[in-house]
């Protein structure tokens, strides 16, 4: 008998095969990895809690939105909700508490699972009122109608009298979750993920890198250590806070690698800077991914000068709403770099099989079917689209952003990325920035961001730079915004400014720059990798400066 299309479906088959085999190790209060989970005792333990939700109401279909740390008691409670065939949904805590309110109302869930602060917070600030059922992780229920831990003894014994794994048959369509977007870009999305989906993306997973049962993972973003049990892996859970990965304690990381022999480990070209300025040796790691945004070339040199010789880094390319969609390891990603220096864009490597990825003319308006989208040959900018089987089909409540990001054609659904790129002759794809954020200066020149900042990164006193537009569409300034590294300081500006115009007017595309700014703090960046330099906020900064100064 085959199992359920459900990613939980593996647990219980391990606890069957390895039930004294950890599957996560979290750090306690203390930072010490007291607590362990094997495979029988998550798969026990999320079948007791999936029984006790069930007798609270919280059954297949129902959405529960789930506001809990990286603790044990979130990863028992995600695979308790897809066993029993509820559908999680994950907002990211640190947005706009704005936006966070619009998302969870767009989300219409019918439980809210958190710990005692957001329990809290939905009271004050009116968060998910649809909510019917509360459950905190705190001890006592304060502001809920029960504690997990009466959850979970009450399924428990829910169990004993009637036996039985818990485990909902799912069909591939059936929704499994809601996973907001990170909104980097705008106010999040919610996307709908259904069980077919995250089948997939373990399958496409787990073939493009080589992953094989065994291994131990370091997940520095938490929701991917939901996948490990289904590859058999075991999850050290990080001592960090994952909303921050830029201020990670590296000498913690290397605790946890050195202890349990970490064998792989996911991070955000952030956490990979950390790691990489820290400097020291990863002699256990075979296998790093990183993703979130474009890794800077200097990290990912050194990152390689830090693994042992036969490792492999790999920047996958993807999104919340399609991923994986294509892959590179580091020491081809280096091989190009003179290439993303002088304005080619960031390669972002070949498309995972069964991926069907096709570059569109770009277009601001909704394509409805694939007859109305204009392919362009190989070598031309335009839009990533993707078809495949770990591409979402729709935004959950917005039906407008749907219609924005998604063509039908035929049977399938395909997804348009919002991001710019161009195949090469080798069948690469080079990514050249989110088609948001392009500056389109005239009715014949549009710079990407991708394409252009790469450039004068290169300078030795650059930390980073951003192109932002200033002015209406169509008739945009391109501004240079600028973080300088440590040590190059205001006064050094001038002269440093002098040498970024230099450089541009050694490039067809960049000599169109010809505004260059000083961002006196860091860049803001994206709350869950804090790696996508916050564009919109620097082009709002900028258009307050006196440009004329700067030109």
């Amino acid at each position: 008998m085959s199992e359920p299309c459900n990613i939980a479906a593996a647990l219980p088959r391990l606890a069957r095969e390895r039930p004294d085999q950890v599957a996560m190790r979290c750090p306690g209060r203390n930072g010490a990895y007291e607590v362990e989970l094997t495979y029988a005792q998550l798969d026990a333990r999320s079948d007791a809690i999936a029984a006790g939700l069930a007798r609270r109401g919280i059954v297949r279909g129902t959405r529960a939105v789930v506001m809990v740390r990286p603790t044990p008691e979130f990863f028992l409670l995600m695979f308790a909700l897809f066993k029993a065939g509820a559908v999680p949904v994950l907002v990211d805590p640190g947005i706009d508490r704005r936006a966070l309110k619009q998302c969870l109302d767009e989300a219409q869930p019918e439980a809210f699972i958190g710990i005692p602060l957001a329990l809290l917070a939905k009271a004050l600030l009116g968060w998910a009122k649809s909510a019917r059922v509360r459950i905190t992780t705190g001890r006592r229920a304060w502001l809920a109608d029960a504690t997990l831990g009466d959850v979970e003894r009450d399924g428990a014994g829910t169990l004993f009298e009637a036996g039985g794994p818990q485990l909902a048959d799912t069909r591939p369509d059936d929704v499994a979750a809601l996973l907001f977007t990170s909104g980097s870009t705008g106010v999040p999305k919610g996307v709908v993920y259904r069980h077919r989906h995250f089948i997939a993306q373990i399958a496409m997973l787990g073939d493009a890198f080589g992953i094989e049962a065994g291994g131990i993972d370091l997940p520095t973003f938490p929701p991917f250590a939901l996948f490990d049990p289904a590859l058999g892996l075991t999850s050290i859970i990080p001592d960090m806070d994952p909303t921050r990965p830029a201020k990670a304690d590296p000498r913690k990381l290397h605790a946890a690698i050195k202890r349990f022999g970490i064998t792989q480990l996911f991070g955000s070209p952030a956490l990979m800077r950390v790691l990489a300025e820290h400097g020291e040796p990863l002699p256990t790691v075979k296998r790093v991914t990183s993703a979130g945004a474009p890794v800077p070339p200097e990290v990912v040199s050194k990152m390689l000068e830090l693994l042992p010789p036969d490792a492999q880094l790999w920047t996958p390319y993807g999104a919340t709403e399609c991923l994986p969609v294509a892959v590179i390891e580091g020491r081809e990603l280096l091989t190009l770099r003179e290439r993303t220096e002088s304005g080619s864009g960031t390669c972002i490597g070949r498309p995972v099989p069964p991926n069907d990825v096709r570059i569109i003319a770009i277009d601001d308006e909704p394509i409805a079917d694939w007859w109305q989208a204009t392919l362009v040959p190989d070598g031309v900018v335009g839009e990533i689209t993707v078809a495949g089987p770990s591409a979402t089909d729709a935004y959950f409540n917005r039906d407008a952003q749907t219609r924005l990001a998604k063509i039908r054609e035929g049977d399938r659904i395909v997804h348009r990325m919002g991001d710019l790129g161009w195949f090469d002759g080798e069948g690469r794809l080079w990514f050249c920035g989110r088609k948001s954020q392009r500056v389109v200066v005239d009715a014949v020149t549009t710079l990407c961001t991708e394409q252009v900042e790469p450039v004068f990164n290169a300078h030795p006193d650059v930390a980073r730079s951003a192109l932002v537009g200033v002015g209406p569409k169509g008739a945009q300034r391109p501004v240079l915004c600028v973080e300088l590294r440590p040590g190059a300081g205001r006064r050094e500006w001038p002269r440093i400014q002098r040498e970024l115009r230099r450089m541009a007017d050694g490039l067809v595309h960049t000599a169109k720059v010809d505004a260059f700014l000083h961002y006196p703090k860091p860049f803001p960046v994206d709350i869950r990798h804090n790696a996508k330099i916050g564009r919109e906020k620097l082009a709002a900064w900028a258009a307050t400066q006196a440009l004329e100064d700067s030109a």
